[in-house]
């Protein structure tokens, strides 16, 4: 946190935003976070830290410095407050600096332990927020109507819910984020965490008093390790040697910091986690450029039974029938491998050639191959584990950690990605799927089992650490070309590494498992294009029973109405968009077929936006779920989407004014499934039957403004040598304008699809490039311009200018 200068101030001072206000009380140190003209505060909060093994608390300090300043970081300028707690007899001083910025409704705090005991102490979790006192999360409505949105662990542990207050007993607990939100006033606070460098951060909401009148008896926000989430999931099992407690050694004169956290009150809790999300973005410079992946995957449709031939015929189905329409993704799953932790050696009884030819087949038919990885567990049949258990994260005996079990059979364990052995095997096994068998997209699943806290080779390493360390090494192997995928990690530690990331549960072949992955999809909706592309994971549509497996498949076939909610739930995520069918059995029904070719949803995925959960934190007690999203695809027309996730037929009266539109417009709305017009009688209203475990999707526009191409412009240099390659870009000329597709014919014969694309010309001359834009309903619009290419290709033999390639290390 940089060196600070101190002075003593007597009384507390008070910054107030627009909608936020931060009071520090300079007598005992404490902070306050409110609305402005609100008379009461909403949260008075204090820091703590826990330290060899018992928790230091502010208010254990007799002396208490404050200073105040004005601060400008990344995130703007902001009214600083530095204060320091000190005086306690062999015992690390506290330190905080609180944030409260001039132009954007947030605050943020970050606290250091700094080391003035005199000898080493060991930190186990830092408390940038701890609120025992007064009302606490004091939302100016009564607590029963107090709605929580508590982040998980990872997108299935747990499984995410959003809960009124009085649901449970104890503790609403969130990792990563925490949204509070009083259904009365319609006043929320939310808490994020901005950075996750070396901590997990987690929120405790607790609760005294019956489950019909809940009280909030305490809050607490930890920069902790993982230990409290790995004990309910991959160490359920394990012994206690190997439920270790975080615990961090720091040297005298030494400090550490929590992770930054962020807080925000507003009226409008959309606009705090959208906030929020952008602002992940631009800190961590997420990768999000990508289009949204669309194409097949085989887990739904075969989980570990997928063979040579059947996934061939599948490679073969889609590139024939659907390639076209823009799914080129085919992604093997679980079950190829010979073990977890041997991904590069394939199962020969279903594979016997191997995959790098299965894999050349694939590319051969115009697709691109992804493989799913789970990089850091390793199996006891693995390779690993038979040569080097010393690659393994291992315990205060020196035994390997364990995290349990595949399917009840092979023993799992944690690889060590600080251990240089380690990581050679990892750049030799994405070396080997990206560089020899030529994958395209790798998915990396269990993340959260494999991030325990242990000895690693590298001292004082968390969890997180060697987890972000194992995706750097895997990142920088393949290269930025290649689409790495989060799958069952903490949603903040990979951004900034993956392109794609799940945000809910595992989907299959029943409508429960698209109904209980739904609540992820709303509650994540913010992270499409800011912390990744989202992965709502596969969508099933098929008459496909799936008998032997009760967990994921189905015994009775989806009817079609819960066909059509799998889709939709698919398609309001706006990120990738895969099909969990086995394609020839979907192909021979096509009445299921139409959904997958559906244009309307494929132009959602193609536009890349998530649609918003209109009633995240207002959903009706009968739905006991949010079920109207809603998108606005361009000044012209969007997508309302309404789930009824009930067992009977349902209708909605959907105000207009509740999306954002004018009521003084006339609309017209038609049904995405069947093309049917939709009578709104009431102009200020749509009301929508729905039956039992079924989706409406409606399209609406506003019939007073008219369709038009989309305008755009290019960029692209005036001209070129032969060989060298050209990039050329375009983009819309304002946000009025959406563009689907970018079509380039490049003036030599080539065309190649794409916002920004590369080529290089074999020949000099003057070139004719056309780029062509395709907007929603095909409407499209052209524009050229003239290339010109000098030079030629040499051909001659020129050993002076050779140079090795070097892959990347």
């Amino acid at each position: 946190m940089g060196s600070l200068n101190y002075v003593l101030l007597a009384e507390g001072t008070t910054s107030a935003s627009q909608s936020l206000r931060v009071t520090v009380d300079g007598a005992t140190g404490n902070y306050a976070i409110g609305q402005p003209g609100s008379a009461s505060d909403v949260l008075i909060a204090a820091v703590a830290a826990k330290v060899d093994g018992r928790w230091l608390h502010a208010r254990d300090y007799p002396k208490h410095l404050m200073t105040e300043s004005i601060a400008n970081d990344d995130l703007g300028t902001a009214h600083e407050w530095t204060v320091r707690h000190s005086g306690l007899e062999r015992a690390p001083e506290l330190i905080y600096r609180l944030h409260s910025y001039a132009d954007k409704p947030i605050g943020d705090i970050q606290v250091q332990v700094l080391d003035t005991a005199g000898r080493t102490i060991h930190i186990q979790a830092i408390r940038p927020i701890e609120a025992r006192q007064g009302k606490i999360l004091d939302l100016g409505g009564p607590a029963a109507l107090d709605r929580v949105l508590s982040d998980s662990f990872s997108e299935d542990r747990p499984a995410l819910k959003i809960r009124d207050l009085g649901d449970i007993e104890g503790v609403h607990r969130g990792v990563g984020s925490q949204l509070l939100y009083n259904r009365q006033s319609h006043v929320s606070f939310f808490v994020g965490a901005l950075t996750s460098n070396r901590f997990l951060t987690v929120s405790r909401l607790h609760l005294a008093g019956p489950l019909n009148a809940p009280l909030i008896q305490a809050f607490e926000v930890d920069s902790t390790g993982t230990t409290e989430l790995t004990k309910e999931n991959s160490l359920k099992q394990s012994p206690p040697e190997d439920q270790i407690e975080l615990s961090l050694a720091v040297a005298p004169g030494a400090g550490l910091d929590s992770e930054k956290l962020l807080f925000s009150v507003s009226g409008d809790y959309h606009s705090q986690l959208e906030t929020y999300g952008s602002l992940i973005r631009e800190l961590h410079h997420a990768r999000t450029s990508y289009p949204s992946p669309m194409g097949w995957w085989s887990w739904t449709a075969y989980y570990f039974g997928l063979n040579e031939g059947t996934a061939l015929t599948n490679a073969h189905w889609l590139a024939h029938h659907l390639k076209s329409l823009g799914y080129r993704f085919f992604h093997i799953d679980e079950g190829y491998q010979y073990a977890r932790g041997e991904y590069a050696t394939a199962d020969s009884t279903l594979f016997p050639n191997g995959l790098r030819a299965l894999e050349r087949k694939v590319r051969n038919e115009g697709l691109i191959p992804g493989l799913w990885t789970a990089p850091f567990q390793v199996a006891d049949r693995s390779w690993v584990y038979e040569n080097h258990r010393d690659w393994l994260v291992h315990n205060a005996k020196g035994e390997a950690i364990r995290i349990g079990q595949v399917d009840g059979k092979d023993r799992l364990f944690v690889l060590d990605t600080t251990n240089p052995g380690a990581q050679e095997y990892l750049r030799k096994t994405y070396s080997t799927l990206a560089n020899e068998w030529n994958i395209g997209y790798i998915k990396l699943d269990f993340m959260e089992d494999t991030a325990v806290e242990g000895f690693y080779y590298r001292p004082n390493t968390t969890a997180l650490e060697a987890q972000r360390i194992g995706l750097q090494i895997v990142r920088q192997i393949v290269g930025d070309q290649v689409l790495l995928d989060k799958d069952g990690s903490p949603m903040l530690n990979p951004v900034g590494i993956v392109d794609t990331g799940r945000i809910s549960l595992d989907t299959g072949h029943t409508f429960e498992a698209t109904k209980d992955a739904a609540p992820g999809v709303a509650a994540r909706y913010y992270m499409n294009r800011n912390f990744f592309v989202s992965d709502p994971d596969a969508f099933c549509v098929s008459k496909q029973t799936v008998t032997d497996q009760p967990w994921h498949g189905g015994k009775v076939p989806l009817t079609l109405d819960e066909a059509k909610a799998s889709i939709a739930l698919s398609a309001v995520a706006g990120g990738m968009y895969e099909i969990g069918d086995d394609l020839p059995a979907l192909g021979a029904d096509a009445e299921r077929l139409a959904l997958v070719q559906n244009q309307d949803l494929i132009e959602m995925i193609k536009l890349s936006r998530a649609s918003k959960p209109v009633d995240l934190m207002s959903y009706s007690p009968e739905d006991n779920q949010p079920s109207i999203f809603w998108v606005e695809e361009d000044h012209r027309q969007g997508m309302l989407t309404i789930f009824n996730w009930t067992d009977q037929r349902h209708s909605r009266s959907i105000e207009f004014s509740s999306l954002g539109l004018a009521a003084s417009n006339q609309y017209a709305i038609s049904d995405v499934f069947d093309g049917k017009t939709v009578a709104t009688p009431n102009p200020n209203s749509v009301v929508v039957d729905l039956p039992p475990h079924s989706a409406r999707l409606l399209k609406v526009v506003n019939v007073g403004v008219s369709a038009q191409p989309p305008s755009i412009k290019f960029e692209h240099v005036p001209n070129v040598m032969t060989g060298r390659a050209a990039t050329f870009r375009a983009q819309p000329t304002t946000s009025n304008d959406v563009v689907v597709t970018y079509a380039w014919s490049l003036g030599d014969g080539v065309t190649l699809e794409g916002q920004e694309v590369s080529h290089a010309y074999t020949r000099s001359g003057t070139y004719q490039v056309v780029v062509t834009a395709i907007g929603l309903g095909g409407l499209s619009t052209e524009e050229h311009f003239s290339l010109a290419v000098s030079g030629s290709v040499s051909t001659r033999f020129a050993p002076a200018k050779k140079e090795r390639y070097q892959p990347p290390q």
